[in-house]
C-alpha cells in the first residue's frame, strides 16, 4: 500500500532486506513502532515476518496474539486503526539477534502436539574474560519467540507460561506451546417448528370432565393449510486448527441434508428469507412414511402401527382412515370411509363412505350407516351390517349379515337378511330377502338351511286406511255442517248490518259522530249473543278441518308406504343339496327397514321355531324358482 510523504519521514532503512524481496511495504518501521499493512496480512505478511526472523532479527515487545491473528486468522479480531490510520502496530522495534544471546536458548521437545522447554538459569560469557564467573542472565520472551520460530514452532506459544517461567528463574520443564485442534462444524439438521405435528397420547377428556382411558386425546394430528412443519438448519463450518509448525488442520466437512425428499403429498418446500421450511399446502391429517421419513398431509389418515390399547386406543375420526396394522379385540374405529389391510378383531363403525377389509374379520363387527362394506378375507363370528349400502364378502362363517344387498361367495351357519341376497354356496344358513338368489343350498351339521321370502302384509295398513278414510269423511261432513250453520247465523239482517259497519269502522272507512256512538253500542249489545255463537261455530269448523287435514296427510303416508312395499318377491335356488326349507315371511310395511335390525333381533327372527308364513318348498334335492307379485303368489317349483 502506498505511504504518504509525511509517514515516510519516520521510516528507517529497510528492515532485514525486505526491499530486496519486494516486501518492504508489508512490515514498516516508524518512530513509534513496527507496523503491518492490513492489505498484506496472511501469506504475504507470513513471508515478510519469516524473512525478518530468519535474518537473525527479532521484534521487541511483540504482540504475539495480534501476530497469530495476522498470520493465521486465529484468535481475537485485530484492533481497528485510528481515524485516518491504515496500518496496524504489532511491535516496538526490530533488533538484531545476538548470536551469544541465541546460544542461551536450548532445544525444545515436541510430544503429541505440545512443545516442552526446560527452563534453567542461563549465563552469558564475557568475551573479554571467558573464564570469569558471571551472574545469571534472564531470558527474553521476544528472543524466545524468535528462537522457537527458527526451530519450527510458529504457532501456539503460551506467552503467559513463558513469562512466568522466565520470571521464576528456577529450573523446571514447562509446556510452552500447544497445537490447536480443529473444531468440528455442525451438521445440517431438520427441526420441528410446529407443535401441531405432535401426537398426544393422554387420555381423552369427555364433556362431563371424566377421562376415557380407552381413547387418546390426539393420536392423529390435523394440520391447517400453510403451516410451517419443519425447518432446515444449515450446516455450520468448523474452525481450522493449526499444528505447532503453523500447518492448518482442516475440520471435516459437515454433513448436509435435503428437505425436498421429505415433502410428500400435501406438503412443499418453501424458501424464505429466514431459511427453508416444509409447509402444508392443504388442510388435512399428517402422516409419516416410516421407511423414507416422507411427510404427507391429506384427507385420509394413514396408520401403520395397528389399533390397540397401547398404540392408539379407540379412535373417533372425522375423515377417511387407512390402517396397515392389526385391529385388536374390543378396539373401536369410528370414521368416514375405513380401509384395513390387516386382520380385524375389533369393531369398525363408519358414518359413510366405503368400509374395505382386505384381510379377515374375526369376532368383531363392521357397521356402515351410509355406504358399502367389503370383506376380502374370511369373516368368522362377526356382525356385518350396512344400513344403507351393499355388503360383499368372500367367505362368512357364523356371522350375522344385513344390508340393502348382500353378496357372499360361501356362507356357513350365517343369518342373512337384506332386500336382495345373492349367494353362491350356502350351508346351514337362515336367509331372508325380497329377492334371494342361491346357486347351491344345504344344511350344515345341526344347522338347518332355511330361506325366507319377505312378503309385505298390508292387512294392518288396509285396516288403518279404512278407519282413517272413514274418519276423514266424518270430519269433512262435520266441517261442512258447521259452515252451513255459521252462514245461516251470519245471514241475519241485524248481524249482517253490524258486521258491515264494524268492518268499515275498523278499516277507518267510516267515522262515527258523537251522536252515532251510543246507537252503535246499542246495536253491538243486541247482536252480542249471536256473535258469540258464530265465534263458537267458527272454532268448531277450524277444529274439524284440522282433524280432516291430519287424517288426509296420514292417508297419503300410508298409501306411499304400501306403494313402496309393493313389488316382486322371489326366491331362486339353483341346486338343493340336503334338507332345505323355503317359505314366506310376512312383514309389516310400516315404512321402517326390513333388514336394518339389531343383530340379536335378526338371529331371533330367522332362527325362530315357528315363523308365520306359507311353505314354498321343503326337500333335500331339486331346484326352487318362486315369484310373487303384489301379494299374488305365482309359484313354480320343480323337484328332481
Amino acid at each position: 500500500m502506498p505511504i504518504d510523504s509525511a509517514v515516510a519521514n519516520f521510516l528507517d532503512a529497510p528492515i532485514g532486506g525486505l526491499d530486496a524481496l519486494g516486501l518492504e511495504r508489508c512490515i514498516v518501521r516508524r518512530r513509534d513502532g513496527i507496523y503491518a499493512d492490513p492489505s498484506s496480512l496472511g501469506k504475504l505478511f507470513l513471508t515478510a515476518f519469516d524473512h525478518v526472523l530468519r535474518g537473525n532479527f527479532y521484534f521487541t515487545e511483540l504482540d504475539y496474539a495480534l501476530v497469530i491473528k495476522a498470520l493465521y486468522d486465529c484468535g481475537p479480531d485485530l484492533p481497528r486503526p485510528g481515524s485516518g490510520e491504515v496500518m496496524v502496530r504489532f511491535a516496538t522495534d526490530v533488533t538484531p539477534f545476538d548470536p551469544a544471546r541465541r546460544a542461551l536458548y536450548k532445544a525444545v521437545k515436541i510430544v503429541g502436539g505440545s512443545a516442552e522447554y526446560y527452563f534453567e538459569p542461563a549465563y552469558l560469557a564475557d568475551p573479554a574474560n571467558p573464564d570469569a564467573t558471571t551472574e545469571p542472565t534472564p531470558l527474553d520472551v521476544d528472543e524466545f519467540i524468535a528462537d522457537m520460530w527458527q526451530k519450527g514452532i510458529r504457532f501456539g506459544i503460551d506467552i503467559g507460561a513463558v513469562n512466568a517461567a522466565i520470571a521464576g528463574g528456577k529450573a523446571e520443564r514447562v509446556t510452552v506451546a500447544r497445537r490447536l485442534d480443529a473444531m468440528p462444524g455442525r451438521d445440517a439438521q431438520i427441526v420441528e417448528v410446529s407443535e401441531d405435528i405432535h401426537r398426544s397420547d393422554a387420555p381423552r377428556q369427555l364433556a362431563n370432565g371424566k377421562l376415557d382411558l380407552m381413547a387418546f386425546q390426539n393420536r392423529f394430528p390435523q394440520i391447517k393449510r400453510g403451516v410451517k412443519l419443519l425447518k432446515k438448519v444449515p450446516r455450520a463450518p468448523g474452525a481450522t486448527g493449526f499444528e505447532l509448525s503453523g500447518i492448518p488442520i482442516e475440520p471435516a466437512v459437515p454433513a448436509d441434508v435435503d428437505l425436498a425428499p421429505m415433502a410428500g403429498l400435501g406438503t412443499a418446500v418453501d424458501y424464505t428469507a429466514d431459511g427453508k421450511y416444509l409447509v402444508s399446502t392443504q388442510a388435512g391429517f399428517l402422516s409419516v412414511e416410516p421407511s423414507s421419513g416422507q411427510i404427507s398431509v391429506g384427507d385420509k389418515i394413514v396408520s401403520r402401527d395397528g389399533v390397540s390399547s397401547r398404540t392408539t386406543g379407540n379412535l373417533q375420526l372425522t375423515g377417511d382412515y387407512e390402517e396397515f396394522g392389526e385391529v385388536q379385540e374390543k378396539r373401536v374405529i369410528e370414521g368416514e370411509g375405513i380401509t384395513i389391510h390387516a386382520d380385524v378383531f375389533g369393531n369398525i363403525v363408519s358414518r359413510g363412505g366405503m368400509v374395505l377389509l382386505n384381510r379377515n374379520l374375526v369376532g368383531g363387527s363392521a357397521h356402515n350407516a351410509r355406504g358399502d362394506i367389503a370383506v376380502k378375507g374370511i369373516a368368522s363370528g362377526a356382525v356385518v351390517q350396512a344400513s344403507c349400502g351393499e355388503v360383499v364378502m368372500n367367505r362368512a362363517e357364523n356371522c350375522i349379515i344385513s344390508g340393502t344387498r348382500v353378496t357372499v361367495d360361501h356362507a356357513v351357519n350365517c343369518e342373512i337378511i337384506a332386500d336382495e341376497v345373492a349367494i353362491k354356496h350356502a350351508e346351514g344358513c337362515a336367509i331372508a330377502g325380497r329377492c334371494v338368489t342361491i346357486n347351491s343350498a344345504g344344511p350344515r351339521k345341526q344347522s338347518e338351511m332355511v330361506v325366507f321370502a319377505l312378503l309385505p302384509d298390508s292387512s294392518q295398513i288396509d285396516e288403518v286406511l279404512k278407519l282413517m278414510g272413514a274418519r276423514v269423511e266424518q270430519f269433512s261432513a262435520l266441517a261442512g255442517q258447521r259452515k252451513a250453520e255459521m252462514e245461516k247465523m251470519t245471514g241475519e239482517p241485524e248481524v249482517r248490518k253490524y258486521v258491515m259497519l264494524a268492518s268499515k269502522i275498523r278499516k277507518k272507512e267510516l267515522t262515527l259522530t258523537p251522536e252515532q256512538v251510543p246507537v252503535f253500542q246499542k246495536m253491538a249489545l243486541a247482536v252480542g249473543p249471536a256473535l258469540k255463537a258464530i265465534a263458537k261455530v267458527s272454532l268448531d269448523v277450524k277444529a274439524a278441518e284440522t282433524e280432516r287435514d291430519a287424517g288426509q296427510a296420514l292417508l297419503a303416508q300410508l298409501l306411499q308406504q304400501r306403494s313402496e312395499s309393493e313389488g316382486i318377491s322371489q326366491v331362486t335356488v339353483s341346486t338343493v343339496q340336503g334338507d332345505t326349507v323355503v317359505r314366506t315371511m310376512p312383514f309389516n310395511p310400516d315404512g321402517s327397514s326390513t333388514f336394518d335390525l339389531p343383530p340379536k333381533d335378526i338371529k331371533a327372527r330367522l332362527r325362530a321355531c315357528s315363523v308365520p308364513g306359507e311353505m314354498i318348498f321343503s326337500g333335500s334335492a331339486g331346484t326352487v324358482s318362486w315369484i310373487s307379485e303384489q301379494g299374488d303368489i305365482a309359484a313354480a317349483t320343480s323337484l328332481r
